[in-house]
């Protein structure tokens, strides 16, 4: 037997099609009971605890208990950075389950990540903060610059509290719509908190659609991607 991780192992969790329904439903960042995911799935209710266990030894999700309830969500980031990065593939192959169109764009143009905004909305704003110098590469890692530091200071981003809770500040998520970079991390979960708080953007009920509104864009492009000055 080769030596090292078992990618087969994760790769058939995700690849069976009920669990990678039930993976994709949890893609907004919501815990969901297990009959609620068997209802994503299209099956029973018995045949989904089977799978969510599946998925539960095999470290892709979070179970947590409320009164007799079980509530299933994404284990971390990094199986929500798996999940858009097989989207984007499958996107980029053609492998896609329904033809695009026109209900299309609001999920193409602003939707959530797990935690993070995602979709043309999302990219538009990776690469402007590249593009202002608010994010550099160093190595491997994806990390603020201290201009980029100030700048989320000034939009209300307590960068202080992300740094005591340990996660990595800045990841870079591969969109699967754009086929472009977003920023994911604990500083682009904070900023889709900033707009929702600032009033400038909300999410949709049981779906990935982030809609902004109409003067809640026209900040963002001009406070975010103009850069406040």
């Amino acid at each position: 037997m080769k030596e090292g991780p078992d990618i087969a192992r994760i790769a058939a969790l995700i690849g069976d099609p009920a669990r990678a329904n039930m993976l994709t439903a949890l893609m907004t960042g919501k815990a969901l009971t297990a009959t609620e995911l068997a209802a994503e799935a299209g099956i029973t209710g018995q045949t989904a605890s089977s799978h969510l266990s599946k998925m539960d030894d095999g470290g892709l999700l979070r179970v947590r208990k409320q009164g007799r309830h079980k509530y299933f969500s994404l284990a971390n980031d990094d199986v929500a950075t798996v999940l858009e990065g097989l989207m984007g593939l499958a996107a980029k192959t053609g492998h896609l389950r329904t033809r695009t169109g026109p209900k299309d764009a609001p999920l193409r143009k602003a939707r959530v990540c797990y935690n993070h905004l995602a979709g043309d909305m999302g990219t538009r704003m990776f690469d402007a903060f590249i593009a202002q110098g608010y994010l550099r590469t160093t190595g491997e890692a994806l990390e603020l610059s201290p201009m980029g530091e100030d700048f989320m200071r000034r939009f209300g981003v307590d960068l202080d509290g992300l740094r005591r809770a340990k996660a990595p500040l800045c990841r870079e998520c591969l969109d699967w719509s754009a086929r472009r970079s977003h920023l994911a991390g604990s500083v682009g979960r904070a900023l889709l908190t900033r707009f929702e708080d600032l009033g400038w953007a909300r999410r949709t009920a049981g779906s990935r659609v982030v809609t902004f509104t109409r003067q809640g864009e026209r900040q963002f492009l001009t406070e975010v991607i103009g850069a406040l000055r």
